[in-house]
């Protein structure tokens, strides 16, 4: 059974930081693109960062220079660790997990993180 366990959301005060934690079971991180979304109220759900499997990263311009993705092989999660946060940067957040050539794609049940003073 494939999970994606998200965690480290919570409450933040503008400025401050987070990092979200994505526990894989079921795949190898290593093989898979892995996704960070995130979703606010009344908003369709956004791409924030992407970690390929073969290690390259994207972030959406949103988040650039601000949120880092990473990947730990050895534990089998991946990571987001969000610096300067904003109100705007409340959402749910989700990790997901991806390999077009195989159909898989998996998700986890999502994080929230507030941002407000």
């Amino acid at each position: 059974q494939v999970q994606l366990v998200e965690s480290g959301g919570g409450l933040v005060q503008p400025g401050g930081s987070l990092r979200l934690s994505c526990a894989v079971s079921g795949i190898i991180v290593s093989s898979y693109n892995i996704y960070w979304y995130r979703q606010a109220p009344g908003k369709e759900r956004e791409l924030v960062a992407t970690y390929t499997s073969g290690g390259s990263t994207y972030y959406a311009d949103s988040v650039k220079g601000r949120f880092t993705i990473s990947r730990d092989n050895a534990k089998n999660a991946a990571y987001l660790q969000m610096n300067i946060l904003k109100p705007e940067d409340t959402a749910v957040y989700f990790c997901n997990g991806r390999r077009a050539l195989l159909n898989r794609n998996y998700w986890g049940q999502g994080t929230q993180v507030t941002v407000s003073a």
